[in-house]
């Protein structure tokens, strides 16, 4: 039944229902906020990292 998950037409009907919802005007802004997010969610991610990898900075040092 769902072999073929996501098809080209499948993508079309979610993009339509996407464009119906918010408006073709308000798509650039929520499309540009969706990416600061994501920025600031890689950047914060990348900061974990480093403060796990660095040693004696944790809270059991």
């Amino acid at each position: 039944m769902l072999r073929n998950g996501l098809e080209p037409w499948h993508l079309l009907i979610v993009a339509i229902v996407v464009i119906a919802l918010f408006g073709s005007k308000k798509l650039p802004d929520t499309a540009r906020a969706l990416g600061r997010s994501m920025r600031i969610l890689k950047s914060e991610a990348k900061a974990m990292k480093e403060a796990d990898a660095s040693p004696g900075t944790g809270p059991h040092a």
